[in-house]
Protein backbone atom coordinates (compact mmCIF):
# COMPACT_ATOMS: atom_id res chain seq x y z
CA UNK A 1 0.00 0.00 0.00
CA UNK A 2 1.16 3.55 -0.74
CA UNK A 3 -0.45 6.78 0.44
CA UNK A 4 0.00 10.55 0.19
CA UNK A 5 -0.62 12.40 3.45
CA UNK A 6 -1.28 16.18 3.31
CA UNK A 7 0.95 16.47 0.23
CA UNK A 8 1.45 20.00 -1.05
CA UNK A 9 3.74 21.04 -3.91
CA UNK A 10 4.41 24.70 -4.61
CA UNK A 11 6.09 25.97 -7.77
CA UNK A 12 6.89 29.55 -6.84
CA UNK A 13 3.63 31.14 -5.68
CA UNK A 14 1.49 28.55 -7.45
CA UNK A 15 0.35 25.44 -5.58
CA UNK A 16 0.24 22.52 -8.00
CA UNK A 17 -1.12 20.28 -5.21
CA UNK A 18 -2.70 21.41 -1.94
CA UNK A 19 -3.14 19.07 1.07
CA UNK A 20 -3.68 15.93 -1.00
CA UNK A 21 -4.71 12.86 1.00
CA UNK A 22 -5.13 9.64 -0.92
CA UNK A 23 -4.50 5.95 -0.31
CA UNK A 24 -3.72 3.36 -3.01
CA UNK A 25 -4.39 -0.21 -1.89
CA UNK A 26 -3.24 -3.63 -3.21
CA UNK A 27 -5.27 -5.43 -5.83
CA UNK A 28 -6.41 -2.21 -7.49
CA UNK A 29 -5.36 -0.33 -10.61
CA UNK A 30 -5.76 3.44 -10.38
CA UNK A 31 -6.02 5.61 -13.49
CA UNK A 32 -4.57 9.04 -12.72
CA UNK A 33 -6.31 11.55 -15.00
CA UNK A 34 -6.42 15.31 -15.41
CA UNK A 35 -5.94 18.09 -17.94
CA UNK A 36 -2.53 18.87 -19.41
CA UNK A 37 -0.51 20.68 -16.76
CA UNK A 38 -2.65 19.34 -13.89
CA UNK A 39 0.41 17.52 -12.53
CA UNK A 40 -0.16 13.83 -13.30
CA UNK A 41 3.48 13.01 -14.06
CA UNK A 42 4.63 15.29 -11.24
CA UNK A 43 2.44 13.41 -8.75
CA UNK A 44 3.94 10.10 -9.90
CA UNK A 45 7.41 11.57 -9.27
CA UNK A 46 6.33 12.52 -5.75
CA UNK A 47 5.02 9.01 -5.13
CA UNK A 48 8.25 7.47 -6.43
CA UNK A 49 10.42 9.69 -4.21
CA UNK A 50 12.08 11.39 -7.19
CA UNK A 51 10.52 14.71 -6.19
CA UNK A 52 10.11 16.03 -2.68
CA UNK A 53 6.78 17.70 -1.81
CA UNK A 54 6.80 21.15 -0.23
CA UNK A 55 4.75 19.70 2.63
CA UNK A 56 3.39 16.33 3.65
CA UNK A 57 4.75 12.86 3.05
CA UNK A 58 4.41 9.70 0.99
CA UNK A 59 4.19 6.50 3.03
CA UNK A 60 4.67 2.96 1.75
CA UNK A 61 4.37 -0.26 3.76
CA UNK A 62 7.72 -1.46 5.12
CA UNK A 63 9.60 -3.95 2.96
CA UNK A 64 7.57 -3.26 -0.18
CA UNK A 65 9.23 -2.67 -3.54
CA UNK A 66 8.21 0.13 -5.88
CA UNK A 67 8.83 0.01 -9.63
CA UNK A 68 8.67 2.90 -12.10
CA UNK A 69 8.48 3.01 -15.90
CA UNK A 70 11.58 5.03 -16.80
CA UNK A 71 11.57 7.59 -19.60
CA UNK A 72 15.32 7.83 -20.35
CA UNK A 73 15.73 5.64 -23.44
CA UNK A 74 19.54 5.89 -23.42
CA UNK A 75 20.30 5.11 -19.79
CA UNK A 76 20.80 1.37 -20.38
CA UNK A 77 22.46 1.47 -23.80
CA UNK A 78 25.49 -0.45 -22.49
CA UNK A 79 23.39 -3.32 -21.14
CA UNK A 80 21.65 -6.19 -22.89
CA UNK A 81 17.86 -6.28 -23.08
CA UNK A 82 17.72 -9.24 -20.70
CA UNK A 83 20.00 -7.63 -18.09
CA UNK A 84 18.05 -4.36 -18.33
CA UNK A 85 14.78 -6.13 -17.55
CA UNK A 86 16.29 -7.98 -14.56
CA UNK A 87 17.53 -4.62 -13.24
CA UNK A 88 13.86 -3.95 -12.54
CA UNK A 89 14.55 -5.82 -9.29
CA UNK A 90 17.65 -3.92 -8.23
CA UNK A 91 18.53 -6.15 -5.29
CA UNK A 92 18.25 -9.34 -7.34
CA UNK A 93 20.51 -7.89 -10.04
CA UNK A 94 23.08 -6.83 -7.43
CA UNK A 95 23.11 -10.38 -6.01
CA UNK A 96 23.60 -11.87 -9.46
CA UNK A 97 26.56 -9.61 -10.25
CA UNK A 98 28.17 -10.10 -6.83
CA UNK A 99 27.81 -13.88 -7.15
CA UNK A 100 29.37 -13.86 -10.62
CA UNK A 101 32.28 -11.72 -9.39
CA UNK A 102 32.99 -14.08 -6.48
CA UNK A 103 32.89 -17.23 -8.65
CA UNK A 104 35.29 -15.65 -11.15
CA UNK A 105 37.95 -15.06 -8.49
CA UNK A 106 41.13 -17.09 -8.96
CA UNK A 107 42.00 -16.88 -5.23
CA UNK A 108 38.59 -18.06 -3.92
CA UNK A 109 38.76 -17.82 -0.07
CA UNK A 110 36.72 -19.35 2.72
CA UNK A 111 35.16 -15.92 3.33
CA UNK A 112 34.17 -15.82 -0.35
CA UNK A 113 32.51 -19.22 0.07
CA UNK A 114 30.52 -18.03 3.07
CA UNK A 115 29.48 -14.88 1.24
CA UNK A 116 28.53 -16.87 -1.86
CA UNK A 117 26.42 -19.19 0.27
CA UNK A 118 24.59 -16.23 1.80
CA UNK A 119 23.95 -14.77 -1.63
CA UNK A 120 22.75 -18.09 -3.01
CA UNK A 121 20.21 -18.33 -0.19
CA UNK A 122 18.88 -14.84 -0.81
CA UNK A 123 18.97 -15.48 -4.57
CA UNK A 124 16.81 -18.60 -4.18
CA UNK A 125 14.33 -16.78 -1.91
CA UNK A 126 13.88 -14.15 -4.64
CA UNK A 127 13.25 -16.82 -7.31
CA UNK A 128 16.51 -15.86 -8.94
CA UNK A 129 16.78 -19.11 -10.89
CA UNK A 130 13.65 -18.09 -12.83
CA UNK A 131 14.83 -14.49 -13.41
CA UNK A 132 16.09 -14.93 -16.96
CA UNK A 133 13.10 -16.98 -18.11
CA UNK A 134 10.69 -14.52 -16.44
CA UNK A 135 12.44 -11.60 -18.14
CA UNK A 136 12.35 -13.39 -21.48
CA UNK A 137 8.61 -14.09 -21.07
CA UNK A 138 7.93 -10.37 -20.52
CA UNK A 139 10.02 -9.39 -23.55
CA UNK A 140 8.34 -11.97 -25.76
CA UNK A 141 4.92 -10.86 -24.57
CA UNK A 142 5.68 -7.28 -25.60
CA UNK A 143 6.92 -8.37 -29.03
CA UNK A 144 10.71 -8.40 -28.48
CA UNK A 145 11.83 -11.59 -30.22
CA UNK A 146 14.30 -13.96 -28.56
CA UNK A 147 17.19 -13.07 -30.89
CA UNK A 148 17.09 -9.50 -29.52
CA UNK A 149 17.28 -10.48 -25.83
CA UNK A 150 21.09 -10.59 -25.77
CA UNK A 151 21.58 -7.47 -27.86
CA UNK A 152 22.64 -4.18 -26.26
CA UNK A 153 19.95 -1.55 -25.99
CA UNK A 154 21.99 0.78 -28.19
CA UNK A 155 21.39 -1.73 -31.01
CA UNK A 156 17.59 -1.56 -30.66
CA UNK A 157 15.28 1.03 -32.20
CA UNK A 158 13.23 3.49 -30.16
CA UNK A 159 10.08 1.39 -30.06
CA UNK A 160 11.99 -1.70 -28.95
CA UNK A 161 13.72 0.27 -26.19
CA UNK A 162 10.34 1.43 -24.89
CA UNK A 163 9.20 -2.18 -24.64
CA UNK A 164 12.38 -3.24 -22.80
CA UNK A 165 11.96 -0.43 -20.26
CA UNK A 166 8.32 -1.42 -19.78
CA UNK A 167 9.34 -5.04 -19.21
CA UNK A 168 11.90 -3.76 -16.67
CA UNK A 169 9.14 -1.96 -14.75
CA UNK A 170 6.92 -5.06 -14.75
CA UNK A 171 9.67 -7.49 -13.76
CA UNK A 172 9.74 -9.28 -10.44
CA UNK A 173 6.19 -8.66 -9.23
CA UNK A 174 6.69 -5.22 -7.62
CA UNK A 175 4.36 -4.26 -4.76
CA UNK A 176 3.65 -0.83 -6.24
CA UNK A 177 3.88 -0.17 -9.99
CA UNK A 178 3.93 3.39 -11.37
CA UNK A 179 3.37 3.70 -15.13
CA UNK A 180 3.50 7.02 -16.98
CA UNK A 181 2.04 6.64 -20.49
CA UNK A 182 2.94 2.95 -20.84
CA UNK A 183 1.11 2.54 -24.16
CA UNK A 184 3.10 5.26 -25.97
CA UNK A 185 4.91 3.79 -29.01
CA UNK A 186 3.43 0.33 -28.41
CA UNK A 187 1.70 -1.50 -31.23
CA UNK A 188 -1.85 -2.71 -30.62
CA UNK A 189 -0.76 -6.30 -29.98
CA UNK A 190 1.66 -5.17 -27.27
CA UNK A 191 -1.02 -2.96 -25.72
CA UNK A 192 -3.43 -5.91 -25.63
CA UNK A 193 -0.76 -8.03 -23.91
CA UNK A 194 -0.12 -5.26 -21.35
CA UNK A 195 -3.85 -4.98 -20.65
CA UNK A 196 -4.04 -8.67 -19.79
CA UNK A 197 -0.92 -8.43 -17.64
CA UNK A 198 -2.32 -5.56 -15.57
CA UNK A 199 -5.79 -7.11 -15.28
CA UNK A 200 -4.16 -10.17 -13.70
CA UNK A 201 -1.65 -8.19 -11.59
CA UNK A 202 -2.36 -8.65 -7.88
CA UNK A 203 -0.58 -5.62 -6.42
CA UNK A 204 -1.01 -1.84 -6.67
CA UNK A 205 -0.86 -0.10 -10.05
CA UNK A 206 -1.05 3.66 -10.63
CA UNK A 207 -1.12 4.58 -14.31
CA UNK A 208 -1.24 7.78 -16.36
CA UNK A 209 -2.52 7.29 -19.91
CA UNK A 210 -4.36 9.16 -22.64
CA UNK A 211 -5.73 5.88 -24.00
CA UNK A 212 -9.36 5.75 -22.87
CA UNK A 213 -9.92 2.15 -23.97
CA UNK A 214 -6.81 1.07 -22.05
CA UNK A 215 -7.98 2.85 -18.88
CA UNK A 216 -11.42 1.30 -19.20
CA UNK A 217 -9.92 -2.18 -19.55
CA UNK A 218 -7.41 -2.10 -16.68
CA UNK A 219 -8.58 0.41 -14.06
CA UNK A 220 -10.63 -0.47 -11.00
CA UNK A 221 -10.48 3.15 -9.73
CA UNK A 222 -9.98 6.62 -11.18
CA UNK A 223 -8.07 9.40 -9.43
CA UNK A 224 -9.02 12.76 -10.95
CA UNK A 225 -6.64 15.72 -10.54
CA UNK A 226 -8.39 19.07 -10.83
CA UNK A 227 -7.52 22.40 -9.22
CA UNK A 228 -4.74 20.90 -7.07
CA UNK A 229 -6.99 18.27 -5.48
CA UNK A 230 -7.37 14.56 -6.21
CA UNK A 231 -10.85 13.03 -6.11
CA UNK A 232 -11.03 9.24 -6.03
CA UNK A 233 -13.81 7.36 -7.87
CA UNK A 234 -14.51 3.62 -7.82
CA UNK A 235 -14.65 2.45 -11.42
CA UNK A 236 -12.89 2.97 -14.75
CA UNK A 237 -12.62 6.05 -16.98
CA UNK A 238 -16.12 5.85 -18.45
CA UNK A 239 -17.59 5.39 -14.97
CA UNK A 240 -15.65 8.46 -13.78
CA UNK A 241 -16.90 10.51 -16.72
CA UNK A 242 -20.52 9.52 -16.16
CA UNK A 243 -20.23 9.99 -12.36
CA UNK A 244 -18.56 13.38 -12.59
CA UNK A 245 -21.10 14.62 -15.15
CA UNK A 246 -23.97 13.30 -13.00
CA UNK A 247 -22.52 14.97 -9.90
CA UNK A 248 -22.36 18.36 -11.63
CA UNK A 249 -25.89 17.87 -13.00
CA UNK A 250 -27.24 17.01 -9.54
CA UNK A 251 -25.50 20.00 -7.97
CA UNK A 252 -26.97 22.31 -10.62
CA UNK A 253 -30.44 20.87 -10.08
CA UNK A 254 -30.05 21.24 -6.30
CA UNK A 255 -28.93 24.85 -6.75
CA UNK A 256 -31.90 25.55 -9.02
CA UNK A 257 -34.30 24.31 -6.32
CA UNK A 258 -32.49 26.38 -3.70
CA UNK A 259 -32.65 29.48 -5.93
CA UNK A 260 -36.40 28.96 -6.35
CA UNK A 261 -36.79 28.66 -2.58
CA UNK A 262 -34.66 31.77 -2.04
CA UNK A 263 -36.82 33.72 -4.48
CA UNK A 264 -40.00 32.52 -2.75
CA UNK A 265 -38.70 33.52 0.71
CA UNK A 266 -37.46 36.90 -0.51
CA UNK A 267 -40.83 37.68 -2.08
CA UNK A 268 -42.64 36.77 1.17
CA UNK A 269 -40.27 38.87 3.28
CA UNK A 270 -40.53 41.85 0.95
CA UNK A 271 -44.29 41.58 0.86
CA UNK A 272 -45.03 41.11 4.57
CA UNK A 273 -42.09 42.52 6.54
CA UNK A 274 -44.04 45.72 7.25
CA UNK A 275 -47.24 43.81 8.14
CA UNK A 276 -47.58 43.53 11.95
CA UNK A 277 -49.69 40.36 11.79
CA UNK A 278 -47.16 38.65 9.50
CA UNK A 279 -43.96 40.00 11.09
CA UNK A 280 -43.22 36.77 12.98
CA UNK A 281 -43.57 34.73 9.82
CA UNK A 282 -41.36 37.19 7.93
CA UNK A 283 -38.69 36.98 10.64
CA UNK A 284 -38.85 33.17 10.54
CA UNK A 285 -38.38 33.20 6.78
CA UNK A 286 -35.39 35.56 7.12
CA UNK A 287 -33.70 32.97 9.37
CA UNK A 288 -34.52 30.20 6.87
CA UNK A 289 -33.12 32.34 4.05
CA UNK A 290 -29.83 32.85 5.90
CA UNK A 291 -29.38 29.08 6.25
CA UNK A 292 -29.65 28.33 2.53
CA UNK A 293 -26.24 27.99 0.86
CA UNK A 294 -25.75 27.32 -2.82
CA UNK A 295 -23.27 24.58 -3.77
CA UNK A 296 -20.02 25.99 -5.13
CA UNK A 297 -19.85 24.44 -8.59
CA UNK A 298 -16.35 25.07 -9.79
CA UNK A 299 -15.99 24.45 -13.54
CA UNK A 300 -13.43 21.85 -14.53
CA UNK A 301 -9.98 23.01 -15.64
CA UNK A 302 -10.33 20.72 -18.67
CA UNK A 303 -10.62 22.42 -22.03
CA UNK A 304 -11.81 20.80 -25.26
CA UNK A 305 -10.76 22.19 -28.66
CA UNK A 306 -13.43 22.59 -31.32
CA UNK A 307 -12.59 20.15 -34.13
CA UNK A 308 -14.86 19.97 -37.16
CA UNK A 309 -13.72 18.96 -40.66
CA UNK A 310 -16.03 20.39 -43.34
CA UNK A 311 -15.24 19.39 -46.95
CA UNK A 312 -15.57 22.12 -49.57
CA UNK A 313 -17.03 19.65 -52.08
CA UNK A 314 -18.75 16.28 -52.01
CA UNK A 315 -16.62 13.31 -52.96
CA UNK A 316 -17.47 11.21 -56.03
CA UNK A 317 -17.54 7.44 -56.45
CA UNK A 318 -13.96 7.21 -57.74
CA UNK A 319 -11.71 7.89 -54.76
CA UNK A 320 -8.38 6.04 -54.93
CA UNK A 321 -6.88 3.14 -56.84
CA UNK A 322 -3.58 1.66 -55.63
CA UNK A 323 -1.95 -0.77 -58.06
CA UNK A 324 1.05 -2.91 -57.13
CA UNK A 325 2.99 -0.41 -55.03
CA UNK A 326 6.37 -1.58 -53.72
CA UNK A 327 8.98 0.31 -51.72
CA UNK A 328 12.35 -0.61 -50.22
CA UNK A 329 14.17 1.71 -47.78
CA UNK A 330 17.70 1.04 -46.49
CA UNK A 331 17.59 -2.49 -47.82
CA UNK A 332 14.29 -3.32 -46.08
CA UNK A 333 11.27 -4.05 -48.28
CA UNK A 334 8.43 -2.23 -46.52
CA UNK A 335 5.77 -2.48 -49.24
CA UNK A 336 5.48 -5.43 -51.60
CA UNK A 337 3.00 -5.24 -54.48
CA UNK A 338 0.22 -3.52 -52.49
CA UNK A 339 -3.09 -3.01 -54.28
CA UNK A 340 -6.52 -1.81 -53.13
CA UNK A 341 -9.36 0.54 -54.03
CA UNK A 342 -11.08 3.07 -51.78
CA UNK A 343 -14.81 3.73 -51.92
CA UNK A 344 -16.57 7.01 -51.18
CA UNK A 345 -17.83 5.88 -47.74
CA UNK A 346 -14.57 4.32 -46.50
CA UNK A 347 -12.99 5.10 -43.15
CA UNK A 348 -9.96 2.81 -43.28
CA UNK A 349 -7.79 2.09 -40.25
CA UNK A 350 -4.37 0.55 -40.89
CA UNK A 351 -3.51 -1.66 -37.92
CA UNK A 352 -0.81 -4.10 -36.87
CA UNK A 353 2.84 -3.89 -35.84
CA UNK A 354 4.28 -2.85 -39.22
CA UNK A 355 4.07 0.90 -38.50
CA UNK A 356 7.01 1.83 -40.77
CA UNK A 357 5.25 0.24 -43.74
CA UNK A 358 2.06 2.20 -43.00
CA UNK A 359 3.95 5.49 -42.68
CA UNK A 360 5.73 4.79 -45.98
CA UNK A 361 2.43 4.06 -47.73
CA UNK A 362 0.89 7.28 -46.35
CA UNK A 363 3.89 9.30 -47.54
CA UNK A 364 3.50 7.85 -51.03
CA UNK A 365 -0.25 8.52 -51.14
CA UNK A 366 0.29 12.12 -49.98
CA UNK A 367 2.93 12.74 -52.64
CA UNK A 368 5.86 13.08 -50.25
CA UNK A 369 7.58 9.93 -51.53
CA UNK A 370 7.72 8.00 -54.80
CA UNK A 371 7.15 4.21 -54.94
CA UNK A 372 9.86 2.00 -56.43
CA UNK A 373 7.21 0.38 -58.59
CA UNK A 374 3.46 0.41 -59.00
CA UNK A 375 1.12 3.39 -59.12
CA UNK A 376 -1.82 5.11 -57.48
CA UNK A 377 -4.53 7.44 -58.75
CA UNK A 378 -6.79 9.79 -56.82
CA UNK A 379 -10.28 10.52 -58.16
CA UNK A 380 -10.83 13.91 -59.81
CA UNK A 381 -13.31 14.98 -57.10
CA UNK A 382 -10.90 14.27 -54.22
CA UNK A 383 -8.78 16.75 -52.30
CA UNK A 384 -6.36 15.41 -49.71
CA UNK A 385 -5.06 16.69 -46.40
CA UNK A 386 -2.17 14.83 -44.78
CA UNK A 387 -1.19 14.55 -41.13
CA UNK A 388 2.39 13.17 -40.92
CA UNK A 389 3.62 11.24 -37.90
CA UNK A 390 6.69 13.49 -37.77
CA UNK A 391 5.62 17.12 -38.24
CA UNK A 392 8.85 18.79 -37.07
CA UNK A 393 9.69 20.07 -40.58
CA UNK A 394 6.49 22.16 -40.51
CA UNK A 395 7.65 24.30 -37.58
CA UNK A 396 11.21 25.36 -38.37
CA UNK A 397 10.52 29.00 -39.28
CA UNK A 398 10.66 31.61 -36.52
CA UNK A 399 7.08 32.82 -36.88
CA UNK A 400 4.10 33.12 -34.55
CA UNK A 401 1.24 30.64 -34.60
CA UNK A 402 -0.98 33.31 -36.19
CA UNK A 403 1.51 33.93 -39.02
CA UNK A 404 2.08 30.21 -39.49
CA UNK A 405 -1.63 29.44 -39.88
CA UNK A 406 -2.33 32.56 -41.96
CA UNK A 407 -0.50 31.04 -44.95
CA UNK A 408 -3.03 28.17 -45.01
CA UNK A 409 -6.13 30.25 -44.29
CA UNK A 410 -8.69 30.81 -47.07
CA UNK A 411 -9.30 34.25 -45.52
CA UNK A 412 -6.20 36.39 -45.06
CA UNK A 413 -7.67 38.15 -42.07
CA UNK A 414 -6.00 38.20 -38.64
CA UNK A 415 -9.31 38.36 -36.75
CA UNK A 416 -10.59 35.27 -38.58
CA UNK A 417 -7.37 33.30 -37.95
CA UNK A 418 -7.20 34.30 -34.28
CA UNK A 419 -10.84 33.30 -33.80
CA UNK A 420 -10.07 29.93 -35.38
CA UNK A 421 -7.03 29.50 -33.11
CA UNK A 422 -9.10 30.46 -30.06
CA UNK A 423 -11.39 27.50 -30.72
CA UNK A 424 -8.25 25.33 -30.86
CA UNK A 425 -7.19 26.60 -27.38
CA UNK A 426 -4.69 29.22 -28.63
CA UNK A 427 -6.43 32.28 -27.21
CA UNK A 428 -4.94 35.69 -26.38
CA UNK A 429 -1.16 35.70 -26.04
CA UNK A 430 -1.00 31.97 -26.74
CA UNK A 431 -1.62 32.68 -30.42
CA UNK A 432 1.51 34.84 -30.54
CA UNK A 433 3.89 32.11 -29.40
CA UNK A 434 6.68 31.16 -31.77
CA UNK A 435 6.04 27.84 -33.50
CA UNK A 436 9.59 26.71 -32.72
CA UNK A 437 8.80 26.47 -28.99
CA UNK A 438 5.50 24.60 -29.23
CA UNK A 439 4.96 21.34 -27.37
CA UNK A 440 4.06 18.13 -29.19
CA UNK A 441 0.37 18.52 -28.38
CA UNK A 442 0.33 22.17 -29.50
CA UNK A 443 1.93 21.21 -32.82
CA UNK A 444 -0.74 18.58 -33.37
CA UNK A 445 -3.48 21.15 -32.75
CA UNK A 446 -1.79 23.48 -35.27
CA UNK A 447 -1.63 20.70 -37.87
CA UNK A 448 -5.30 19.86 -37.32
CA UNK A 449 -6.16 23.55 -37.75
CA UNK A 450 -4.30 23.58 -41.07
CA UNK A 451 -6.18 20.47 -42.21
CA UNK A 452 -9.58 21.89 -41.20
CA UNK A 453 -8.88 25.07 -43.13
CA UNK A 454 -8.03 23.08 -46.27
CA UNK A 455 -11.62 21.89 -46.72
CA UNK A 456 -10.30 18.54 -47.97
CA UNK A 457 -12.72 15.67 -48.46
CA UNK A 458 -10.07 12.97 -47.98
CA UNK A 459 -7.94 12.79 -44.84
CA UNK A 460 -4.66 10.85 -44.42
CA UNK A 461 -3.81 10.69 -40.72
CA UNK A 462 -0.67 9.00 -39.38
CA UNK A 463 -0.96 8.68 -35.59
CA UNK A 464 -2.89 11.94 -35.00
CA UNK A 465 -3.58 11.04 -31.35
CA UNK A 466 0.11 11.05 -30.40
CA UNK A 467 0.98 13.88 -27.96
CA UNK A 468 -2.65 14.89 -27.42
CA UNK A 469 -4.28 15.05 -24.00
CA UNK A 470 -7.50 13.17 -23.26
CA UNK A 471 -9.71 16.17 -23.98
CA UNK A 472 -8.14 16.82 -27.41
CA UNK A 473 -8.32 13.12 -28.31
CA UNK A 474 -12.02 13.11 -27.39
CA UNK A 475 -12.64 16.24 -29.48
CA UNK A 476 -10.72 14.82 -32.45
CA UNK A 477 -12.52 11.48 -32.11
CA UNK A 478 -15.93 13.19 -32.12
CA UNK A 479 -14.95 15.47 -35.01
CA UNK A 480 -13.82 12.58 -37.21
CA UNK A 481 -16.90 10.50 -36.39
CA UNK A 482 -18.97 13.31 -38.00
CA UNK A 483 -16.64 13.73 -41.01
CA UNK A 484 -18.59 12.89 -44.21
CA UNK A 485 -15.55 12.27 -46.42
CA UNK A 486 -13.00 9.45 -46.83
CA UNK A 487 -10.28 8.64 -44.34
CA UNK A 488 -7.20 6.46 -44.15
CA UNK A 489 -5.60 6.59 -40.75
CA UNK A 490 -3.64 4.78 -38.09
CA UNK A 491 -3.71 5.17 -34.32
CA UNK A 492 -2.70 3.20 -31.25
CA UNK A 493 -5.88 4.40 -29.48
CA UNK A 494 -8.26 1.40 -29.56
CA UNK A 495 -11.42 3.43 -28.91
CA UNK A 496 -10.43 5.92 -31.62
CA UNK A 497 -10.04 3.12 -34.18
CA UNK A 498 -13.16 1.25 -33.07
CA UNK A 499 -15.49 4.28 -33.20
CA UNK A 500 -14.28 5.69 -36.55
CA UNK A 501 -13.21 2.86 -38.87
CA UNK A 502 -15.62 0.84 -41.01
CA UNK A 503 -12.81 -0.95 -42.86
CA UNK A 504 -9.60 -2.46 -41.50
CA UNK A 505 -6.35 -3.07 -43.39
CA UNK A 506 -3.18 -4.69 -42.12
CA UNK A 507 0.15 -4.86 -43.94
CA UNK A 508 1.64 -8.26 -43.10
CA UNK A 509 4.66 -10.16 -44.45
CA UNK A 510 2.12 -12.32 -46.29
CA UNK A 511 0.47 -9.36 -47.99
CA UNK A 512 -2.43 -6.98 -47.35
CA UNK A 513 -5.35 -8.13 -45.17
CA UNK A 514 -8.45 -6.09 -46.03
CA UNK A 515 -11.78 -6.48 -44.18
CA UNK A 516 -14.97 -4.41 -44.23
CA UNK A 517 -15.70 -4.38 -40.48
CA UNK A 518 -15.06 -2.58 -37.22
CA UNK A 519 -11.82 -2.99 -35.35
CA UNK A 520 -13.31 -5.21 -32.63
CA UNK A 521 -14.88 -7.42 -35.28
CA UNK A 522 -11.51 -7.66 -36.99
CA UNK A 523 -9.80 -8.73 -33.79
CA UNK A 524 -12.48 -11.34 -33.16
CA UNK A 525 -12.49 -12.78 -36.67
CA UNK A 526 -9.79 -15.27 -37.60
CA UNK A 527 -7.39 -13.79 -35.06
CA UNK A 528 -5.48 -17.00 -34.59
CA UNK A 529 -5.27 -17.59 -38.35
CA UNK A 530 -4.05 -14.04 -38.85
CA UNK A 531 -1.29 -14.41 -36.28
CA UNK A 532 -0.29 -17.79 -37.67
CA UNK A 533 -0.05 -16.32 -41.15
CA UNK A 534 2.39 -13.67 -39.92
CA UNK A 535 4.41 -16.18 -37.92
CA UNK A 536 4.61 -18.63 -40.84
CA UNK A 537 5.72 -15.92 -43.21
CA UNK A 538 8.40 -14.77 -40.75
CA UNK A 539 9.69 -18.34 -40.55
CA UNK A 540 9.69 -18.66 -44.34
CA UNK A 541 11.60 -15.39 -44.73
CA UNK A 542 14.17 -16.58 -42.18
CA UNK A 543 14.55 -19.89 -44.03
CA UNK A 544 14.94 -18.15 -47.40
CA UNK A 545 17.59 -15.83 -45.93
CA UNK A 546 19.49 -18.81 -44.52
CA UNK A 547 19.42 -20.57 -47.94
CA UNK A 548 20.71 -17.43 -49.69
CA UNK A 549 23.59 -17.14 -47.22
Amino acid sequence: MISANNVTLRLGKRALFEDVNIKFTPGNCYGLIGANGAGKSTFLKILSGRLEPSKGEVVMDKGERLSVLEQDHYKYDEFTALDTVIMGNERLYEIMKEKDAIYLKEDFTEADGIRASELEGEFAEMNGWEAESDAATLLNGLGIESDLHTKYLRELDGGQKVKVLLAKALFGNPDVLLLDEPTNHLDLDAIAWLEEFLINFDNTVIVVSHDRYFLNKVCTHTADIDYGKIQLYAGNYDFWYESSQLMVKQMKEANKKKEEKIKELQEFIQRFSANASKSKQATSRKRALEKIELDDIRPSSRKYPYIDFKPNREIGNEVLTVDGISKTIDGVKLLDNISFTLNHDDKVAFVGPNVNATTTLFKILSGEMEPDSGSYKWGVTTTQAYFPKDNSHEFKNDETIVDWLMQYSPEKDTTYVRGFLGRMLFSGEEALKKVTVLSGGERVRCMLSKMMMSGANTLILDEPTNHLDMESITALNNGLMKFPGVMVFTSQDHQFVQTIANRIMELTPGGLIDKQCTYDEYLDSDELARKRQVMNMDEQIAEDSAVEE
